[in-house]
């Protein structure tokens, strides 16, 4: 494994991971959507669930003793537990293109499609949709726009989330090692839709917590204090402590041939990320919970256990640099102001 320096990909998405496409779609009446993470082929699965208020479908089947150990996609959806509706509309999708885990006896195939949620109910969107949430057709739209580029900010899962005092929104960062294993580039990225409980900013500056962790301007000019005054413990974080009412969910992608178990440590590993950018983290009101896919197309090094090490330290790093693209990129909307808003940038 040849030692060098990380870079961002070419267009510092989670997309630079060879063989992954996104899609996002939204309800802008009711400031909500979806997004879903798409690989081209089926990708061994992983997940760490680290909030004390998740909300997740098919978590329990990524269990490296479980049957099945590949995934379809992966869907992160706004809506709390109505949200949960967006897979079915991505199973529904991926069946049409006879994607999924074979069922001979069946005759048919049985996509598998985990996803989490966060809470964007009381954003002021108009929620009042009855008997017919806009999640599972928000989900099949977002499989349908999925390719390489999109945009961060308010798109997708993103677009009715909040972070502490800030408008939230869906960040994306990559990282590349080049020549890495057998001659090729480890190619490594995350998509969070940032909506936590704390704050992603430090107390009393215009200076993101992830700062440090920054290539170049991608959060913007501003710089923290160094160093910074210590901030009391809940500053800047929300006013609203109801359980349920945050959440920040991710996907993290790698290029790497990794069994599920391996996959699992670099989603327990990616978790600090979120520690990283926002304070506090995975708290009692937070869903926190990061997947992992992995495509296979560069083995592991000849050293798998600082292979790994190297892998989840760069995709925390990753999340924490995704989380805040989320909120620097997010737009001001009604009540729900921008960061870029707020300090004039």
């Amino acid at each position: 494994m040849q030692q060098t320096a990380p870079l961002p990909g070419p267009k510092n998405l989670i997309t630079d991971v060879d063989a992954i496409t996104v899609g996002n779609a939204e309800d802008h009446n009711a400031l909500t959507g979806v997004s879903v993470i798409l690989p081209d082929h089926a990708c061994v699965g992983a997940v760490d669930v680290r909030g004390g208020a998740p909300g997740t479908r098919e978590t329990d089947a990524l269990g490296p003793t479980c049957l099945v150990d590949t995934v379809d996609a992966v869907i992160l959806s706004g809506g709390s537990v109505y949200g949960l509706d967006a897979a079915g509309g991505a199973v529904a999708w991926l069946s049409q293109k006879d994607r999924g885990y074979r069922l001979p006896a069946a005759g048919m195939v049985a996509p598998i499609v985990p996803g989490a949620i966060l809470f964007d109910l009381s954003n002021g969107g108009d929620k009042s949709w009855g008997m017919t949430p806009p999640y599972r057709s928000l989900g099949i739209a977002a499989c349908e726009s999925a390719g390489e580029d999109f945009a961060l900010g308010n798109s997708g899962a993103g677009l009715g989330a909040t972070a502490g005092q800030y408008k939230g929104g869906l960040g994306s960062a990559s990282a590349i090692w080049p020549r890495w294993s057998a001659g090729r580039d480890l190619q490594i990225g995350a998509l969070i839709a940032a909506n936590p409980y704390g704050t992603p900013v430090i107390p009393g500056s215009a200076a993101f917590w992830a700062q440090p962790l920054a290539f170049g301007d991608e959060l913007g000019p501003t710089r923290p204090p160094m160093p910074p005054d210590p901030p009391a413990p809940m500053a800047g974080s929300k006013a609203d402590t109801a359980p349920g009412g945050n959440t920040t969910i991710g996907v993290v992608a790698v290029n790497v041939a990794l069994t599920p178990a391996q996959a699992q440590r670099i989603a327990i590993m990616a978790q600090d990320g979120l520690a990283r950018a926002v304070r506090p983290a995975h708290t009692p009101f937070d869903g926190d919970t990061i997947f992992v896919l992995a495509t296979g197309d560069v083995p592991l090094s000849d050293a798998p256990a600082a292979g790994l090490s190297l892998i989840g330290s760069l995709a925390a790093d990753c999340v924490a640099r995704a989380l805040a693209r989320g909120v620097y990129h997010a737009d001001s909307i009604a009540h729900l102001r921008g960061y870029r808003d707020i300090h004039g940038l």
